[in-house]
């Protein structure tokens, strides 16, 4: 008894607070009050458009929260690579899903856009609308990429099967329809398709076309706010607009012609430009060389080659040869340039970095931040809704400073020491106390105070 007297006045005096974990508790059963979270993506906005056009929506919407300048994406930065990094926090070689065509050599299967839907692509990581709905909450989602697919076995109940007719206001609307009858949905994604296509038809510095197209973009996001406001929910859930990659120039006179290098019957071309997965055909070393000298404004990499920052070459669905194009230059076989924009280059160049806007209770306001990593916004997604995140490759730390309840940098570490030297002090503190006001009559020195009497008694720690 005296031994917990002691302890107990010690754990007051220094205002420390015992806590038991919850173990292995649903988002339900743990009472999880987290409000709602609204994720939003804006194919192919690259970040310095913020600096080149005028949104007055979106500078409304981000002057009350938070705007992060620029994201570093991952390799390859291409549409379905980054949308599944954003909501599984893995870089694209541990989530599978690694560009927009791709082949497997194993099952001989083969992905594309058109053909996505099978779940041996996707089931490689768990995205966090399927651990919302094991949490015991729901989720809901209009076109992100993946959400129509039965990954893991687990299938969305709101949902939309892709369909780039269906409108932004219909999208929206559905999403905020299921958000207000149902309580119970934690996590809503929605994808939209602009600007991305608008870059690839006209080029990033066609600023007639790109004006008009981001003037469009800037009016989705003012009709998001109505729809939010006259749904209620306003200011009572929390949003994130973002993007997946930039876009980057081209011309007709920065082609890179394969043929021209490399006999077209040796080698086989699963994903083409800006970055191509090649599977040779003839004799591997000698079509790597050539491959090598082909051209200089062109990489080329054996698969065990790849830079290890490009975190590109660990599953088997990499292929063999991997060709990299430089910022602006165009892979072909042989022909004209496909299109006037494009993005998938190295992560690395401004060009290919999106942004990052975020509004409602859990943020600061006003808060400005020049970057963070994408694969970060994963951790910070299971923080704000609640529910544990799967191992990862993104860090909680990087972006806590976003939130008004997190102190962050400096302050947070001065903050910290001041803290911990002031519990040291006041513990020794009510130790000196004790020692002194102890009882007299007590027949053991309190030097001594042990458990002596028990022989069988074990230490805790080894």
């Amino acid at each position: 008894m005296q031994v917990s007297g002691y302890l107990c006045a010690l754990i007051a005096c220094s205002g420390l607070t015992l806590s038991v974990s919850t173990g292995n508790q649903t988002g339900l059963e743990s009472g999880n009050t987290a409000p709602p979270l609204l994720l939003v993506s804006f194919d192919g906005f690259r970040a310095d458009y913020l600096n080149k056009y005028s949104f007055p929506n979106l500078e409304k919407f981000f002057s009350d929260g938070v705007l992060v300048r620029e994201l570093t994406n991952v390799f390859t930065t291409k549409t379905f690579p980054n949308h599944y990094s954003l909501v599984t926090g893995l870089y694209a070689e541990s989530h599978g899903i690694l560009a927009s065509v791709m082949y497997d050599p194993v099952s001989k299967k083969n992905f594309s856009i058109q053909n996505d839907s099978d779940p041996f692509w996707w089931n490689e990581a768990t995205p966090i609308w399927v651990s919302v709905e094991e949490s015991g909450y729901k989720a809901a989602a209009a076109m992100w990429p993946g959400t129509d697919v039965n990954i893991q076995n687990h299938t969305l109940k709101y949902k939309f099967e892709y369909n780039p007719k269906v409108t932004f206001q219909e999208r929206l609307g559905n999403l905020t329809q299921w958000m207000t009858t149902d309580k119970s949905v934690k996590f809503a994604a929605l994808y939209w398709e602009e600007p991305d296509r608008s870059g690839h038809m006209y080029g990033p510095e066609n600023t007639t076309e790109m004006s008009r197209v981001l003037k469009e973009v800037d009016g989705h996001i003012g009709f998001l706010m109505e729809q939010l406001n006259k749904t209620g929910l306003w200011g009572k859930i929390n949003v994130i607009i973002t993007s997946d990659h930039g876009m980057a120039q081209c011309s007709q006179e920065r082609l890179i012609k394969l043929d021209d290098c490399i006999t077209p019957s040796s080698y086989r071309v699963v994903d083409l430009t800006p970055v191509a997965a090649i599977i040779p055909l003839e004799g591997s070393s000698t079509v790597y060389k050539n491959l090598s000298i082909c051209h200089s404004n062109m990489k080329v990499y054996l698969k065990d080659d790849v830079p290890d920052r490009l975190h590109y070459k660990n599953n088997v669905r990499i292929q063999p040869i991997l060709l990299v194009a430089d910022e602006g230059w165009t892979i072909v076989k042989n022909g004209r340039l496909p299109r006037l924009g494009d993005h998938g280059y190295d992560s690395t160049f401004p060009s290919m970095h999106p942004f990052l806007a975020a509004h409602g209770p859990a943020f600061r306001k006003g808060y400005r931040m020049s970057s963070f990593n994408s694969v970060d916004l994963y951790p910070l997604m299971c923080h704000l809704v609640g529910v544990p995140p799967k191992p990862n490759n993104g860090s909680f730390a990087h972006v806590r400073c976003v939130l008004v309840n997190e102190q962050c940098g400096e302050l947070a570490l001065a903050v910290g020491l001041v803290i911990g030297v002031l519990i040291i002090l006041t513990t020794f503190t009510c130790l000196f106390k004790l020692m002194k006001n102890r009882d007299p009559s007590s027949s053991r020195p309190f030097a001594r105070l042990e458990l002596e009497d028990d022989a069988d008694d074990e230490p805790l720690l080894e």
